[in-house]
């Protein structure tokens, strides 16, 4: 139990003061929170008797965990289940984009890295505020170091559907090769878990000073291997999910002195009031069980400072936005011609290219800095999987449907039932017997969930089988 690590009791205090310690220790044998973020690009989720987030305008706090296995809208990426104190980050992201000034800088792009990305959370909120703020003018990478975790990442940013995403599996190390290319770095370090000790016994049963210093340790290392790629005058967002001063505050001001970096507090560009029961600590922001409802984060911002190469500082003056769709590169309406018409399913102009008889459209915006990412990491994911070239045909991907630059009239549509639709997801047989014959963009509540190809008594169902539902599918009363 918690309440006995005397140890753990010792190092919260040292971070929060003494008097809040019998509130976390409390809230730490409650049950955990559950919360969902929406997202604003397919925004038909609806969650009856759910509270706001304070902090995030799509952040909802839920009574119960309903079957979200069992919601077609779950796996249509409308909404994505995170921690409610995660989602303090995305805030801290936008009160910094809203600190950018207006200006004119033709083809400009704001390039940010998630470094530790996985599962996705923190990508999928960076990615919706990225786009709500700045258009198509962004880059956001998306990395982890783990494969079968880069593989669960990908699976999900495919999912939120924005093609601005690039998902990479290297090393922090690998970074360096790209010196002074992101203007905003996000590293959410692993940590030694404190935040997650009310959903995993195995967190504190492994929690221990020797694995504190541990993992700060580590933070440090990770810190300088991704500092050179960040650009002079850029914010790099430094978050844990753990309370400790070692983990937190220490390693903010560690890169200070090591490092160069400024400690921004209530001078982050664009920060407005810290919401209630959020706390001031000496570097950064705490989030507690117990003063807040969500399981608990830090986070601290950082600039580098400095102007000596690279690009230039983030408050250079750039208008970020669309590029304009008359430049597209689609080359008329035939949808039969294959690669040839690729980007016409799009509402941006994108490039398309064929590997392998895969075609993959990447938007013109990020297409340079694409090429440039391939050549130096390990790129998993970029842009948007369109489809298979088989002859003259092009089997179209499950990725495409997913995506939110689709264009809405880029396939016929069938609307399914929330049977069809969970037998779609199951990848069992059904027919649409009303339906156009040929490929059909299959919807739930009028949002896209996957392509099948009608054959009038029977469709051939295109969903993924790693993505497929494994549980009994039977319908909810």
């Amino acid at each position: 139990m918690v309440s006995g690590n005397e140890a753990f009791i010792r190092c919260l205090g040292e971070a929060v003061g003494t008097e809040r310690v019998p509130v976390v220790l409390a809230a730490l044998n409650e049950a955990p929170s559950v919360s969902v973020r929406r997202n604003p690009f397919k925004d038909k989720a609806s969650f009856p008797g759910s509270r706001p987030v304070p902090w995030s305008e799509y952040g909802l706090m839920l009574s119960d965990r309903p079957a979200f296995t069992l919601d077609p809208l779950f796996h249509a990426g409308c909404y994505y289940v995170q921690d409610s104190s995660s989602m303090f980050i995305g805030s801290v992201l936008r009160r910094i984009l809203g600190g950018l000034p207006d200006g004119t800088a033709s083809g400009s792009c704001l390039r940010v890295l998630d470094l530790c990305a996985a599962p996705g959370g923190k990508t999928t909120d960076a990615a919706a505020s990225l786009r709500q703020a700045l258009g198509d003018g962004f880059l956001l990478v998306a990395n982890e170091v783990i494969r079968s975790r880069a593989s669960v990442l990908a699976s999900n940013a495919a999912l939120w559907g924005d093609p601005n995403v690039v998902v990479t599996s290297s090393d922090p190390s690998g970074f360096a090769a790209l010196p002074g290319f992101f203007d905003i770095v996000l590293a959410d370090v692993p940590c030694s878990g404190e935040g997650m000790f009310r959903k995993d016994e195995t967190a504190v049963r492994q929690w221990s000073e020797d694995n504190v210093a541990l993992c700060s340790a580590r933070q440090k290392r990770i810190l300088a291997d991704v500092w050179p790629a960040l650009a002079d005058g850029g914010i790099l967002i430094y978050s844990t999910c753990t309370f400790n001063r070692y983990e937190n505050d220490c390693n903010a001001a560690w890169a200070a002195e090591n490092l160069g970096a400024e400690i921004l507090g209530d001078e982050i560009p664009g920060a407005g009031s810290v919401p209630e029961n959020v706390i001031r600590t000496e570097h950064g922001y705490s989030l507690l069980p117990g003063f807040v409802e969500g399981e608990g984060q830090y986070c601290s911002v950082l600039r580098k400072q400095g102007n000596a190469g690279g690009r230039e500082p983030l408050d250079r003056p750039v208008r970020y936005g669309s590029v304009r769709r008359d430049s597209r590169n689609a080359a008329g309406k035939d949808r039969g011609s294959g690669i040839l018409c690729a980007g016409d399913y799009f509402a941006i102009p994108v490039r398309t290219e064929v590997k392998n008889g895969m075609v993959k459209a990447v938007p013109e915006s990020i297409a340079e800095d694409v090429g440039m990412l391939e050549r130096t990491l390990k790129v998993i994911s970029s842009g948007c999987a369109v489809g298979m070239l088989k002859g003259r045909d092009m089997v179209p991907d499950a990725d495409l449907a997913l995506n939110i630059m689709l264009e809405r009239d880029a396939f016929p549509r069938a609307e399914a039932d929330l049977e069809t639709a969970l037998k779609f997801l199951h990848r069992d047989s059904f027919a649409l017997p009303d339906a156009v014959k040929g490929y059909v963009l299959l919807c739930y509540r009028d949002v896209p969930i996957g392509f099948v190809k009608n054959l009038g008594n029977r469709c051939n169902n295109l969903h993924p089988a790693g993505r497929r539902i494994r549980m009994d599918v039977g319908i909810p009363r």
